[in-house]
């Protein structure tokens, strides 16, 4: 074996010190969940900064010819007692301050670690030790002690990054309209005390606007105490945008929150905005309790919050193949209970699990960032049962140490979060760092830490999944119908069918049906509870589950369609059915709704979810003998009267014929919107673009159809594109002939799409490529019937060529199903709260509440959000 120093030196050339922006993957195997802590320890290659466990460095080295490593082994300390007053530690001090890992906030307890570091040599794992390093020349020393050092002090670990390490809840922003705030001359002046809110006489958590001067009651917090809406309500109808918590002015400043921008902010003008309306400032005494101070109370209360379990069970743990948990890295509680059931799935298990070796040796030289294999690394994680073991207890000899807690805060709209009080230590689990950070990428909400909503995480999951497998098996097909609709105008009983691509049926919840007490009972609880009454009854309406199905099924009303056979608005039904089966079936329970002043609340309903399901009875029918359908022609367009309409060519008028309008008249004609309602809309927090649209697409015929329609499209991927007339491939700023980037062209070539594929994508979103790719992904019927030109599909070559039949594929046989597993939800908002699932594994239902895994005694199948139905085989 050659001298350890000579093959040092011959591989110094490819050892490179960490720049800025590289990613040093120095906790995480790329291809497992290996770590420096698992047997073997972790390699860190010391070109890519890539991390590899001991089963997988010799696949790397022989693929890339990388032989030098950085060899990470971590070993746990033994903890100490602080706590113990006789350990001569002083207690804990109490946190002043919202944050994690900094002076004054939570003291979050970190593991400590016993940590080896060696330069190991491939192929024959040459150990260079620190004494082997000093006999060797200053060059080599200086290379390798710089590399070292930066990865393993100065670079941020990839994983570390994606932690909440340390977070400073009170660092606020100046709020962008501090500076010109427009203040009436009213002579309105505030008295120093006595406050009342002057629409409900509250004396508490009060909000004077800094525009006129109003004082008015805060939102609701999440216990249902609070304010009872009002100051939100004046916004909605003023848009004056900053207000000051009253009581909590000081000399040294106070709560000021932005309705416009949604924050808690800084006014640097706060002295003289408050001396408008009489206010000395420097006189002011503080008499209720920051927003700040607020929420680290909340956070302090564990036993309101504790762990979602099953009451009065004690709960068996589980270990084994598919029974595997998943860390909690911070409110990742709603992509952690989607996961375990998708790998439930067998499409999934056979696309990435049964081809894990295949995917692993056919991974880029960047496994990290390829989606493939991410999906395939963490459905091995959870089938296999490597990382289903109970965790070790360092430092308790006895196994009777406390769970470590970890805090995840968050406030929003002066609302008060407390997301999660997470105890851990029931299994080694597995942590998805890597797979949430690339699903995540670029995503506005799913790369943050922030709680999501578990259903609109699964549907980006499958869009995603949608996108990496445009041929080859495509396991979001298991979850792929038709939905049939079928629009009758009444007045002259010709009828319209369409048919759109959906994956999740989403269940209206009837109040009006509960059959445990009437609705005045139920609406006086709730009024009670929202008013902080504490001693107001649990009463939670119970809905049976046919009458939820019997609102899906019944025929909708439309009273404003426009009938292309009478030539006018019209009345018309219309009905929705299954025209195909999927082989599975996901039952999205619609819990989250708006009450009558809009604001959010979540339904609290007990509704008889059965086993099994036969949905034969909604098969659509297609036409019927004898009916008449109505003709394709286009209703007049919503134009200012004082453009000539030239130019019309067609007669289809959906969105994407392009010869319906000339480009010149595309690009002159502009809708009339009532700016009434527009504004309405936008004071609720819509997107602009999205509510002119809502105006547009339902005529200018009122609020209440525009809410309808924003409510019944939030999940369109171009919600918030901007609003494109009919027959206008380009969106603003874009015309037909404007230049296309060609970075952007060889992104969407390069996902089996050809180049006029992914040119109408763009030109239609404004060249935007994140919104482009979107549009292409939901328009994959009218792409089909596009030609394919040659190299188009060189991402579907790579599966074996195999081009996707035109039209969309699904699948189809009998509508029997029975219920596999369920994700359930506690909180009054999706955007808050703790996801948890139930699955059932031969025929026992087992809980997964992130690394807890164990068999369920009583699973509240009544209390779910989503549900997952199988086809049952006849």
């Amino acid at each position: 074996m050659a001298d350890v120093g000579e093959v040092l030196m011959s591989v110094l050339s490819t050892i490179r010190v960490p720049k800025p922006g590289d990613r040093v993957h120095k906790d995480e195997c790329a291809l497992s969940f290996s770590s420096p802590e698992s047997e073997g320890g972790l390699y860190v290659c010391m070109n890519s900064f890539l991390g590899f466990g001991s089963q997988y460095v010799d696949r790397h080295h022989a693929r890339t010819g990388q032989r030098a490593y950085l060899h990470i082994t971590r070993t746990r300390k033994a903890k100490d007692d602080d706590n113990n007053s006789g350990s001569g530690h002083p207690p804990k001090k109490k946190p002043t301050r919202l944050a994690i890992g900094i002076e004054g906030g939570f003291d979050v307890e970190q593991e400590q670690y016993e940590e080896d570091v060696k330069v190991v040599i491939l192929p024959d794992r040459q150990e260079v030790t620190s004494d082997d390093l000093a006999t060797m020349s200053d060059v080599v020393k200086e290379r390798v002690r710089c590399l070292a050092y930066s990865v393993l002090v100065v670079s941020d670990s990839v994983s570390h990054t994606l932690q909440v390490q340390q977070w400073d809840g009170e660092v606020r922003q100046e709020s962008r309209h501090a500076a010109d705030l427009k203040q009436l001359d009213n002579g309105l002046k505030i008295p120093p005390s006595g406050w009342r809110c002057e629409v409900c006489d509250l004396q508490e958590n009060l909000w004077m606007n800094l525009t006129d001067g109003k004082v008015l009651c805060g939102r609701r917090y999440f216990d249902g105490s609070g304010g009872n809406n009002h100051a939100l309500l004046h916004f909605q109808e003023t848009a004056y945008p900053l207000a000051v918590k009253l009581g909590t002015i000081t000399p040294d400043g106070a709560d000021v929150y932005s309705y416009d921008e949604d924050d808690m902010v800084l006014d640097s003008k706060l002295p003289e905005h408050l001396a408008h309306f009489g206010i000395d400032m420097m006189t002011m005494e503080k008499t209720e309790r920051t927003m700040t101070e607020l929420e680290i109370a909340v956070n302090q209360r564990v036993g309101e919050w504790e762990v979602i379990q099953e009451s009065g069970t004690t709960l068996r743990p589980l270990f084994g193949p598919g029974l595997t948990g998943m860390k909690n890295l911070g409110n990742s509680c709603y992509l952690n209970s989607v996961m375990q059931v998708l790998f439930t799935v067998p499409d999934f298990q056979s696309k990435y699990v049964s081809n894990i070796d295949k995917i692993i040796d056919e991974a880029p030289s960047d496994p990290s960032q390829d989606f493939k294999t991410q999906v395939a690394k963490l459905g091995y994680g959870l089938l296999s049962g490597e990382y289903s073991k109970p965790a070790p207890d360092p430092g308790d000899e006895n196994g009777a140490s406390e769970p470590r807690m970890e805090y995840v805060f968050g406030s929003h709209c002066c609302h008060i979060w407390l997301f999660l009080f997470c105890f851990q230590g029931d299994q080694i689990g597995i942590a998805p760092r890597m797979f949430k950070a690339l699903v995540g990428r670029g995503h506005p909400e799913f790369s943050t830490n922030r709680q999501q909503d578990a259903q609109e995480f699964l549907l980006h999951f499958i869009n995603m999944v949608e996108r990496n497998c445009r041929s080859g098996p495509n396991p979001s097909e298991a979850f792929r119908f038709l939905v049939e609709e079928r629009i009758v105008c009444q007045q002259s009983q010709k009828a319209k069918y369409t048919q759109r691509v959906d994956y999740i049926v989403q269940l209206p919840v009837p109040m009006d049906q509960a059959t445990n007490t009437g609705e005045r009972e139920l609406q006086e609880a709730e009024r009670r509870r929202e008013e902080g009454d504490t001693t107001a009854p649990t009463v939670r309406a119970q809905i049976p589950f046919t009458a939820c199905m019997a609102a899906l099924s019944e025929p909708e009303v439309l009273t404003d369609f426009w009938s292309s056979a009478v030539q006018a608005k019209t009345t018309a039904t219309k009905t929705t059915r299954f025209a195909s089966f999927p082989d599975h079936l996901v039952i999205q329970i619609k819990k989250f709704t708006f009450g009558l002043d809009w604001v959010p609340k979540k339904l609290d309903v007990s509704i008889d979810v059965p086993d099994t399901l036969d949905l034969s009875a909604l098969c659509a029918t297609g036409q019927q003998p004898g009916e008449e359908l109505l003709p394709e022609v286009a209703p007049p367009p919503l134009m200012t009267p004082d453009v000539e309409v030239k130019g019309i060519l067609g007669s289809h008028g959906n969105d994407e014929d392009d010869s319906l309008y000339s480009p010149l008249l595309c690009q002159s004609v502009s809708p009339v919107l009532d700016d009434s309602t527009v504004s309405q809309l936008c004071e609720m927090g819509f997107p602009l673009e999205a509510c002119r649209k809502a105006v547009y697409y339902t005529g200018n015929t009122g609020i209440d159809a525009a809410m309808n329609w924003i409510m019944g499209h939030m999940d369109d991927p171009d919600f918030s594109a901007p609003l494109v007339l009919p027959g206008c491939s380009s969106g603003a700023g874009t015309t037909p002939t404007e230049s296309l980037s060609e970075e952007h062209l060889a992104t969407i070539v390069s996902m089996g799409f050809s180049r006029d594929q992914a040119t109408k994508a763009l030109r239609a979103t404004s060249n935007v490529l994140d919104r482009a790719v979107d549009w292409i992904f939901s328009h994959l019927d009218d792409l089909e019937s596009m030609d394919v030109s040659e190299g188009g599909r060189s991402a579907a070559e790579s599966e074996g060529g195999r081009e996707p039949p035109p039209g969309p594929r699904v699948r189809d046989g009998p509508g029997k199903y029975e219920l596999f597993a369920f994700i359930s939800h506690m909180g009054t908002s999706t955007m808050c709260g703790h996801y948890v699932c139930h699955i059932k594994k031969d025929q026992q239902w087992v809980i997964f509440n992130d690394q807890k895994v164990c068999a369920s005694e009583k699973p509240p199948k009544d209390l779910g959000y989503l549900y997952f139905y199988r086809r049952v085989a006849e």
